[in-house]
């Protein structure tokens, strides 16, 4: 490959002439002289108030300046330090690094987590199981992360590497998902998986010892989360309870290392499904957190339990501090909607987990392939209303295809497929040949749009999305540019990442728009009317709920909790929380004077039903909560952990909330 380098030619500086500051004293004839001379010390120069402040001020200015670069310096070192302490360290992992692919700039890459329990004790002879299985997706073109769990106890063909060379391995037995780490360690985990997945290129492997992820969690301070009903075990030894203490109320709180712990691994009165569901919103509330609240002074102890902790291998090297940068800045800057939880369908559990390969293919095209429409497409659906299609369709849409990549026949090829996906091709004007102007690279495509002709950057953003990693700019206004262009809506120029494919055009299905299954109970009030007085904002009653659902008063579990959410802010709460028996889950109604909480900050749309304003929080196309601002309080109505409430069900229950003075 021949780079050629353009050296900027410097220009000499010009010298300044320095004039000095004192003043001339005026010369006169010397006086008589006498035996006595006498010496006078001269006066010291007079400072004014202004300069010896400005003095003071620069002195101040430069230990400033010398604390921060010390501080920057420091960190910088101690981030490089600590990149260095995460890498692939011990033989396992790098062993799997060997099988993992190269990660391609500009592109998705995928991660596959690893979460394990390395047993102490009477255990330690057990072999160390993974008990969290996740892979990660961060698109830079889509501007999406997706997250897609398997079940550890769901039975597949387990693959082993023969040698440190092997990156396809053999079956060498079929079970548990989760077994694939005991027997083959991390790259018998990773090969499983992405023969499980039809090969999906996993760039990254992360490890974690959940040991350590109490450490982190504790470190920044606890995690905000919702916790969906009551969870308590009291470990006796009994056969009936011989799992993990924990003892959680419900309702939206502050988690600490060991809590949110124990209710991510969580799992014995529910499955597998459920526990990656709350591993999923644990993800989530991690993000919202760290993208509201953290700063620099979080970054040193955090780094510290990172690194003990977790080890991180990269396909074809190592990870570097910018790339670390890069990842991190990317999540801390996804938009609303943007985060997309996938799980797999028609998974049946009993003591172990099967799902048809139908069911894990399909969410595998889900977790590749993100539609950041979805949501608003289903929220319309829901709402009985009708989308305006603002992008123009393919056979609308006139396309000129320039070749930039040196490639022979690449834009006629790229035209040619273009065409079969429903677009109208036009070749350059005047028999001008079909080539990018001379002299210029292109890596990544440029689709240029004319700005004069309606809906041309929408289509613009829609060829982008099937010519990845292309960049949608406006179409100058530049003479080699324009002599190649017949009027086009599109101009495209091919750039060296062209791939060579167009991919198929998304056409996503607007979900059918089914009746609310829902009944009237406005039974809750019986509980709310004796706490209304404690409690600084009106209370509002649901008084429509899901058609099989109603308060849940199982023994043991807690029915309606009210409790400062947030001490320091000195904002209450209560949560009701409600049962299924459709569905065997279990939803809640949460109600706040905290209206600014993490959760609250990543809603997806705000809609005025009714004549109430209300915000929706959407997970792809689930609703996931939906939010009612009034009164200066904010009430949420949150799906189940698996969203089994319909969205119009769920937006049914909103609109049923009514004040409590007004329920009889």
């Amino acid at each position: 490959m021949r780079t050629t380098l353009k050296r900027g030619v410097g220009r000499a500086a010009h010298a300044a002439n320095g004039n000095g500051n004192g003043r001339a004293e005026a010369v006169f004839p010397p006086a008589t002289l006498t035996q006595v001379t006498r010496y006078v010390q001269p006066p010291p120069a007079k400072r004014s108030t202004l300069r010896l402040f400005g003095r003071l001020l620069a002195i101040a200015c430069a230990i400033l300046v010398a604390l921060v670069v010390g501080t920057a310096a420091g960190a910088y070192l101690y981030a490089h330090q600590s990149v260095s302490d995460i890498q692939a360290r011990s033989k396992d992992v790098k062993r799997a690094a060997a099988a993992l692919h190269i990660p391609l700039p500009h592109q998705p890459a995928i991660a596959l987590v690893l979460g394990y329990d390395h047993r102490a004790g009477p255990e330690s002879h057990r072999p160390s199981l993974s008990d969290t299985l996740m892979l990660i997706r961060a698109d830079p073109v889509t501007n999406t992360i997706s997250l897609l769990n398997f079940p550890r106890d769901l039975i597949v063909p387990v693959y082993c590497g023969s040698g440190p060379s092997d990156k396809v391995g053999h079956v060498v037995t079929t079970g548990r998902i989760n077994s694939a780490y005991s027997i083959c360690g991390a790259k018998g985990s990773l090969l499983t998986i992405e023969h499980l997945t039809g090969n999906l290129p996993i760039s990254y492997l992360i490890t974690v010892d959940f040991h350590g992820f109490k450490e982190v969690v504790d470190k920044l301070g606890g995690v905000w989360m919702n916790v969906d009903r009551r969870y308590y075990n009291r470990n006796t030894g009994a056969s009936y309870d011989d799992y993990a203490n924990i003892n959680l109320q419900p309702g939206y709180q502050n988690l600490g290392g060991g809590d949110a712990l124990e209710f991510v691994r969580f799992r014995h009165t529910d499955d597998d499904l459920h526990r990656n569901a709350r591993q999923q919103e644990f993800v989530q509330a991690l993000r919202e957190q760290i993208s509201r609240n953290f700063s620099i002074s979080d970054l040193f102890p955090i780094l510290h339990a990172i690194t003990s902790n977790i080890q991180v291998g990269k396909g074809g090297g190592t990870v570097g501090l910018g790339e670390i940068e890069k990842y991190a800045l990317f999540a801390y800057g996804l938009p609303s909607g943007h985060l997309f939880q996938d799980r797999i369908e028609n998974v049946t559990c009993q003591n172990t987990c099967t799902a048809p390969q139908s069911a894990i293919d399909q969410a595998v095209e889900q977790f590749t392939n993100p539609d950041v429409q979805s949501a608003k497409i289903a929220s319309a659906a829901a709402l009985g209303q009708k989308i305006r299609e603002k992008t123009p369709p393919p056979a609308s849409v006139t396309v000129t295809v320039l070749n930039g990549n040196g490639v022979a026949g690449a834009a006629a090829n790229a035209s040619y497929l273009l065409h079969e996906r429903g677009y109208k091709t036009e070749l350059p004007p005047n028999n001008v040949q079909a080539d990018a102007p001379p002299g210029r690279t292109y890596f990544h495509s440029i689709i240029y749009y004319d700005p004069a002709q309606k809906g041309s950057r929408q289509a613009a953003v829609a060829l982008q999305n099937l010519m990845q990693p292309a960049d949608v700019k406006r179409l100058p206004r530049d003479p080699a540019i324009v002599a190649r262009d017949p009027g086009s809506m599109l101009v495209v120029i091919l750039g060296t990442a062209f791939p060579g494919m167009i991919a198929q055009p998304a056409r996503p299905q607007a979900p059918a728009h089914h009746p609310p299954f829902v009944t009237y109970d406005a039974s809750a009030a019986s509980y709310l009317r004796p706490i209304q007085h404690k409690i600084p904002f009106p209370l509002e009653v649901p008084t429509v709920l899901e058609g099989s659902s109603s308060l849940d008063t199982q023994p043991g579990d807690v029915p309606m909790r009210y409790y400062w959410i947030d001490h320091r802010g000195g904002h209450k709460a209560v949560v009701l929380v409600f049962h299924s028996t459709s569905t065997n889950s279990y939803w809640d109604v949460e109600e706040t004077n905290w209206t600014d909480a993490p959760i609250l900050g990543d809603k997806s749309f705000r809609h005025d039903i009714g004549g109430r304003e209300y915000d929706e929080y959407w997970n792809g196309s689930h609703l996931q909560m939906i939010v009612l601002r009034a009164h200066g309080a904010t009430y949420w109505v949150e799906n189940s952990l698996l969203n089994q409430l319909s969205n119009e069900t769920m937006i049914a229950i909103a609109k049923g909330l009514k004040p409590l003075s007004a329920v009889k």
